[in-house]
């Protein structure tokens, strides 16, 4: 699992528009990287609708936001056009960002176990250390919570 301080490893991923994100390059932007299981699911819609509704105040407070699950480009471009979306939203198919920040874990529903992305976000300050992290978001009230912390950076 990742934690408060230490340097938040780097990666390249494509975006929704296929064009490549490098975490490194969005610097000095604070970045708030939230991890999500599903495009076009009903928690991870409203989380997507919550951080794009509020996108020109993590803007003006010098933060880029960033979505990464697990589903294609395809299915991110599809899932931006459907809901009006104008967030960064990475694909991490391979799944080795997900593991690198410690979010692909054992979940269990109705009983049963299962590999998946734990909903996780992760606020990066502007030299690229690990500011603060929020393990097992709930949705309601999130992007406020996390856009109050980018203010406070």
């Amino acid at each position: 699992m990742i934690s408060v301080g230490q340097t938040a490893p780097d990666f390249t991923l494509p975006r929704e528009d296929g064009a490549n994100l490098t975490l490194s390059a969005l610097r000095p932007d604070k970045v708030v990287l939230y991890f999500y299981p599903k495009d076009d699911t009903p928690g991870c819609t409203l989380e997507a609708q919550d951080f794009n509704a509020r996108l020109a105040e993590f803007t003006a407070a010098g933060a880029t936001v960033v979505g990464i699950s697990k589903d294609s480009v395809k299915s991110h471009d599809k899932f931006c056009k459907k809901f009006g979306l104008s967030i960064i939203l990475a694909s991490d198919e391979t799944g080795r960002t997900c593991e690198d920040y410690g979010v692909w874990l054992e979940k269990s529903m109705y009983g049963k176990t299962s590999l998946g992305i734990q909903r996780t976000t992760v606020l990066i300050d502007g030299v690229g250390k690990v500011a603060q992290v929020w393990n097992k978001v709930t949705v309601k009230g999130h992007a406020d919570e996390v856009l109050a912390a980018v203010k406070a950076l």
